[in-house]
């Protein structure tokens, strides 16, 4: 029975770490990426092409860039926006600091991080348990 238990904590601890290595390099890919995003305070004009927004950037120079339909419809009704944009681009902006995917591999790589600590954990207090 002890070596059951010897077996799946240690796979789970080995399960642990290795996914939060893995998670954790592909944050890191895409931390590097991603760019530098710089905040700025934008127009948002509603056309019949589309919903567009306008900004300057921090060299002065103006920009715009049509919106898809999601951001449109967080943007409905608004003339105002706070959005960023990349630097060094034209036309690139977005309504959020970091992608969705970057909290999707915090949190995978923190919680595999987690089930690692816990099953080593388990495993010392079985080994000093059985004496």
């Amino acid at each position: 029975m002890t070596s059951t238990i010897d077996a799946v904590l240690e796979i789970l601890s080995w399960a642990g770490f290795g996914g939060a290595a893995v998670f954790g390099i592909a944050f890191l890919a895409l931390w590097a990426m991603d760019g530098t995003w710089l905040a700025a305070e934008a127009l948002v004009d509603h056309e019949a092409d589309g919903t567009w927004v306008r900004w300057f950037d921090d060299e002065g120079e103006a920009n715009s860039a049509r919106v898809d339909e999601h951001a449109a419809t967080l943007l409905a009704g608004r003339d105002r926006a706070d959005i960023w944009y990349r630097r060094g681009w034209r036309g690139r902006m977005r309504l959020t600091r970091r992608p969705p995917a970057h909290h999707l591999l915090v949190g995978l790589s923190s919680g595999f991080l987690a089930v690692g600590v816990v099953s080593l954990v388990a495993s010392w207090v079985v080994l000093f348990a059985r004496g």
